[in-house]
């Protein structure tokens, strides 16, 4: 054999092996699917996307549920973010919206009344004598249609839902999808869309509670939060807003600069003592329609950063309030108080009963759009 076939068949071998590799590292990546269970006579599946990087986001079809997110820390080690049960069941029996879709209207409505057209809409008292996340029922209950999405840079999952008119007490047959996406740069995007054939009211939310050092591993009160809204609509002892729009300076809401959400959410005020803590809507600063930052949280521990970029102009800041070591989640692990906090982008709360708040009603000629981004990196 001479010297020049022996090269070639070198950089053939060579060649042989890169493409090995190349293919192996992103053999992983796109959408898995398995069976999750069943309920109320529809099949259950768990969807795992899966980016470049090795990063996983695990949904439900169920409730659309974010099982578990995977991300990495400052030494590139993956955790799970957010909590959350190991089985359908512990879902249906027992589950504070942990990772849920929110619908048909995120947060609360007071009295679970509105009215509409002249029309006067009575929904079900499912948080005191208010309404709240879309009723006994609401999206987070569902099985939804379930479908992967090719896309690049990432793996994505398309949620389809069909609400009939009078479904929780609210009017119009609503179309709604919702597609999930966890791209390379280690993006996790929500993508909302609905339509409907009359008109309606619609808030539509996520509810993952968060945990950056990992679901189970001690409180949230060290997490650095910044906030970019300087006013928040207060409630009443029922959490429903006063229809007043508060500026957050010399106050505990102010999350202007980087602050510990532990700082400060124990001070004697009365917005505190109502929710036990922080459950407040935040007026997001940002005065443009397009996507825009809302919010930074810090974990100092494992150097995880987590932003959250939205369209909508709210964004609900609940601080684990209620949750009292009933709940126990993946590994066992016991979700004590205050071991999670969510950051809901949504319209504000009770906005069918406040003329001065951007309006939820949603028409035939229209298209329901919103997105919201929660980005993770490291520093």
């Amino acid at each position: 054999m001479t010297c020049s076939l022996r090269y070639l068949i070198v950089l053939m071998v060579a060649a042989a092996i890169l493409v090995s590799m190349s293919c192996s590292s992103n053999a992983d990546s796109g959408v898995a699917k398995r069976k999750f269970g069943s309920t109320d006579g529809s099949a259950v599946y768990l969807y795992t996307l899966t980016n470049a990087g090795g990063s996983q986001a695990k949904i439900t079809n169920y409730g659309g549920i974010i099982v578990a997110l995977t991300m990495p820390d400052r030494n590139n080690q993956l955790d799970d973010v957010v909590l959350g049960y190991e089985t359908l069941e512990e879902y249906i029996e027992n589950n504070p919206y942990f990772g849920a879709l929110i619908g048909r209207y995120g947060n609360r409505i007071g009295r679970g009344q509105f009215t509409l057209d002249g029309i006067a809409y009575q929904l079900a008292a499912n948080n005191g004598p208010n309404h709240l996340h879309g009723g006994e029922k609401g999206f987070d209950k569902v099985v939804w249609d379930a479908k992967e999405v090719k896309v690049e840079h990432g793996a994505a999952l398309r949620l389809t839902y069909h609400s009939r008119d009078g479904e929780e007490g609210y009017p119009g047959n609503l179309a709604v999808e919702v597609t999930y996406t966890l791209t390379d740069n280690n993006e996790l995007i929500i993508d909302y869309l609905a339509t409907t054939d009359r008109r309606t009211i619609i808030n539509l939310t996520h509810h993952s509670y968060f945990n950056l050092a990992g679901p189970g591993k001690g409180t949230i009160l060290d997490h650095e939060l910044m906030i970019a809204a300087d006013h928040i609509t207060p409630v009443d002892d029922g959490l429903i807003p006063t229809g007043e729009i508060r500026a957050t300076q010399n106050t505990p809401f102010d999350f202007t600069e980087n602050t510990a959400i532990g700082a400060r959410v124990d001070a004697d005020d009365e917005q505190l003592r109502f929710a036990g803590g922080y459950d407040h809507n935040w007026v997001l600063s940002s005065k443009s329609e397009g996507l825009a930052l809302a919010a930074r949280v810090y974990e100092p521990t494992s150097g995880r950063v987590m932003e959250v970029l939205t369209t909508e102009p709210g964004l609900q800041f609940y601080s684990g309030n209620f949750l009292d070591g009933s709940n126990v989640g993946k590994g066992g692990k016991v979700y004590n108080y205050r071991s999670g906090f969510c950051l809901e982008a949504q319209h504000y709360p009770d906005s069918p009963n406040k003329d001065n708040f951007p309006s939820v009603v949603l028409g035939p000629d229209e298209r329901y759009t919103q997105q919201t981004i929660y980005r993770f990196s490291t520093r």
